[in-house]
C-alpha cells in the first residue's frame, strides 16, 4: 500500500477547516494529522510533532489572527526548511502571490479552486517539491517584465551559466524531477543535484522559484518554456 502524504491545515474558519479535511481524507490519498486556526498555533503544534509524525505538506491560509500565514511561513521556510507550504487563502492579487512565492513556498492555491486542482497541486508537491499553475507562472512572468522595463538587467557574462547549467534548469523549470532530467540528459542524479546547487549559488536563489525569476529576468528562458516539453536535448 502506498504511503499517504500527511498534510497539516492551518485556517481560522473551523468549517472550513473540517469539510478540507474530510474532502482529502476521502480521496484515499492524504492524511490530515492535525490543524490550527492561526499561525501561532500551528508553529506549536510542528514543534510537538517534531519526534512524533512530522508533516509533509501545510496547507495555509495567509489572513489569520495572532499570527497571520505570511508571518508563520517566514518561520516555517526558516526551521523546516524541507516542510512544503502551500497557500491556500482567498487573496489572488498579484502582491499576495508574489510575496508568498518569494519566501519560498511550494504552490498557491485559490480557495475557489477545483477540488482536483487542490489534489493535482498538493501530489505534483509531494512527488516534485513544488508546483506552479499557469496562472500563477504567468504573474511572475509579468512582474518581471515590468521591472524590467524600469530597471534594465545586466547582460550575463559569456560562460557565466554553462550549456549543460541551462539544460537542466530549464528542465527544473518546467518542474521535472531530479530522476527525470537525468534520464533526458543521460546524467546521473547526483551530477543533476550538482547542477542544481551550482545554479542556487550562481544565482543567489534560495529555491526553484528563484530559478524561475532569474531564468526569466536574464531571458535565458522564456514563459513558453515553462509549459512547452523541450525536444532535441
Amino acid at each position: 500500500m502506498d504511503r499517504k502524504t500527511s498534510i497539516v491545515l492551518a485556517d481560522d474558519e473551523t468549517l472550513f477547516r473540517g469539510v478540507l479535511k474530510h474532502m482529502l481524507e476521502s480521496t484515499g490519498q492524504f492524511e490530515v494529522l492535525f490543524d490550527a486556526g492561526n499561525g501561532a498555533e500551528l508553529i506549536e503544534k510542528l514543534s510537538a510533532a517534531e519526534k512524533v509524525n512530522f508533516p509533509d505538506i501545510v496547507l495555509m491560509d495567509l489572513k489569520m489572527p495572532e499570527m497571520n500565514g505570511i508571518e508563520a511561513t517566514k518561520v516555517i521556510t526558516k526551521k523546516y526548511p524541507d516542510l512544503k507550504v502551500i497557500a491556500l487563502t482567498t487573496h489572488k492579487g498579484k502582491p499576495f502571490i508574489l510575496n508568498m512565492l518569494n519566501l519560498g513556498t511550494a504552490g498557491y492555491i485559490t480557495k475557489d479552486a477545483d477540488p482536483d486542482e487542490m489534489v493535482q497541486t498538493i501530489n505534483e508537491v509531494a512527488a516534485k517539491g513544488f508546483y506552479y499553475s499557469q496562472e500563477v507562472l504567468q504573474i511572475i512572468n509579468g512582474d518581471f517584465l515590468n521591472r524590467n522595463k524600469k530597471n534594465s538587467v545586466s547582460p550575463l557574462d559569456p560562460g557565466f551559466i554553462t550549456k549543460r547549467e541551462k539544460e537542466v534548469l530549464l528542465l527544473l523549470c518546467q518542474q521535472f524531477r531530479t530522476q527525470e532530467i537525468a534520464e533526458k540528459l543521460f546524467l546521473s542524479e547526483r551530477t543533476v543535484e550538482g547542477h542544481r546547487n551550482n545554479l542556487l549559488s550562481k544565482t543567489n536563489s534560495k529555491n526553484v522559484v528563484g530559478l524561475i525569476v532569474y531564468g526569466l529576468q536574464h531571458e535565458i528562458i522564456d514563459i513558453s518554456d515553462l509549459t512547452d516539453p523541450i525536444n532535441g536535448i
